[in-house]
């Protein structure tokens, strides 16, 4: 378990389980129903491209690009619980680079069993500018 120096997050074994200390509320946060149907909008928003996750960097197969933790920022993050069994629940992230590439990193809960550098960890929190909705 991965406690932040402020104590706000807490990271449970899945590597991007979040749990909240404190509630954050976002006016302007669309909401969805399901995972396909965020993906959709986020794609008519431009986040177009698909990104795997590595132990050091963010990885985008069809532009031969790696982001590392400093190239990118979660701007929004969504949670989906799965309707039957809590285990088929994801997080939908929307990455952006300081360069404008936008893309996707979907994460379903206990899929990545392998281990994140620290720095990607915290790069792939929610911050003040990051829109969250559960």
């Amino acid at each position: 378990m991965f406690v932040s120096p402020d104590g706000v997050y807490e990271y449970t074994s899945s590597i991007f389980a979040v749990r909240f200390k404190q509630i954050f509320t976002y006016t302007n946060m669309k909401t969805f129903e399901t995972l396909s149907e965020a993906i959709t909008d986020l794609r008519k928003r431009g986040y177009e491209h698909d990104f795997n996750l590595r132990s050091e960097w963010l990885e985008c197969q069809k532009l031969n690009l790696q982001l590392k933790p400093v190239d990118f920022h979660v701007d929004e993050v969504h949670r989906f619980e799965g309707m039957t069994n809590p285990d088929d629940s994801s997080i939908l992230f929307a990455i952006q680079s300081p360069q404008g590439i936008k893309g996707i990193l979907v994460d379903a809960y206990g899929t990545y069993a392998e281990s994140i550098s620290n720095e990607m960890l915290k790069r792939l929190s929610i911050d003040g500018k990051t829109s969250y909705s559960n």
